[in-house]
């Protein structure tokens, strides 16, 4: 699965999200490729990703409790 670094817009950094995680837990992707992706999407696209010390309403909303838990403990937050 191809990960861009950058993302126009929260909504499509959501999606993409989604489909990173989705495909790990669908057996797609394997455990390293999952993290060096999320890793990657937190560094380039920090302020898309996170307002303060939480995720942005748009990533919450779009992303989900299940998603968001696998996120944290990737970046250990």
């Amino acid at each position: 699965m191809k990960v861009k670094l950058f993302y126009r817009t929260q909504r499509e950094l959501a999606t993409a999200l989604n489909q990173l995680v989705d495909a790990y837990w669908k057996e797609e992707i394997e455990e390293q490729e999952l993290i060096v992706g999320v890793k990657n999407m937190y560094e380039n696209n920090l302020y898309k990703l996170r307002k303060g010390s939480r995720f942005t309403k748009v990533i919450e909303q779009q992303c989900g409790k299940r998603r968001l838990e696998v996120v944290v403990n990737i970046l250990k937050l």
